[in-house]
């Protein structure tokens, strides 16, 4: 099974490219964020036809969360984090897909830090550790995908020490990261290219895709019950260098049966 996880920034205006990449790279199952769409202007009918069933959760204009299935629907377990307090960001979707459950997460950015955009990425971060050690806790094969919004560690960005007081390397984030490695979860990418430095995001300014100076921002997390069948792992770095492209390339990992 191919898990990819995907931050299309707009789903609608880079539709093109979106099917081109699903054509050519046959993911299992895909995970979308940042879709820009409120839930009636999802293009459906584009994605079957590409031969995928699909759940989402839009929003006009932010956020907005899916997940994609070849030749099937993926079957919904849960929209939006337990205890969500009146938070009406579209940032979480959940859907069992061939005996894996897939959660897809589209986490906050924070920035400016310190401030109000921070705190409520830190606090949509406790709610989502909190729910990750109870979907541990069932023993189930669970892949955590999406787009962080959290640079691990130095090996995932072009300059660290121009990042360390950015909302995306602030101690206080990669301190989470660790928080879910620390539960039991295996960072796919990382896992199988521990000395590799690799990248998933690279802005639209200051030349940053032609200078490769990237961060890596997408996360495929693997629970214990499914960790060791981890074979491949990659990021499709060519389809950033696309006409119109997301600022994001899709990441991906590859399971056995």
């Amino acid at each position: 099974m191919k898990i990819a996880t995907f931050n299309v920034n707009g789903v609608n205006g880079r539709l093109d490219i979106l099917l081109d990449w699903l054509e050519e790279a046959r993911p299992d199952v895909v995970c979308l964020q940042e879709l820009k769409a409120p839930q009636q202007k999802f293009p459906l009918s584009a994605i079957e036809k590409a031969g995928y069933g699909a759940i989402w959760h839009g929003q006009k204009s932010w956020n907005g969360v899916a997940i994609l299935a070849h030749d099937t629907d993926p079957i919904e377990t849960r929209r939006g984090l337990p205890e969500n307090m009146g938070d009406e960001h579209s940032r979480y979707i959940e859907a069992a897909v061939g005996g894996v459950l897939i959660a897809c997460l589209y986490a906050p950015n924070g920035n400016p830090a310190p401030g109000l955009k921070f705190d409520y990425k830190l606090a949509w971060y406790q709610r989502f550790l909190i729910h990750a050690r109870a979907l541990l806790d069932t023993g189930a094969p669970v892949v955590l995908a999406g787009d962080y919004n959290i640079i691990p560690t130095d090996l995932d960005v072009y300059a660290p020490e121009r990042w360390r007081d950015d909302a995306l390397f602030r101690q206080e984030v990669r301190d989470v990261f660790i928080e879910l490695l620390d539960q039991g979860w295996t960072d796919g990418l990382r896992s199988l290219h521990p000395d590799e430095r690799i990248y998933t995001f690279w802005d639209y300014f200051r030349n940053a895709w032609g200078r490769d100076a990237g961060l890596r921002l997408d996360h495929l997390l693997l629970s214990p019950s499914i960790a060791g069948r981890l074979e491949h792992a990659g990021v499709d770095r060519h389809v950033r260098g696309r006409d119109h492209a997301s600022d994001h390339a899709p990441a991906w990992i590859e399971i056995s049966d």
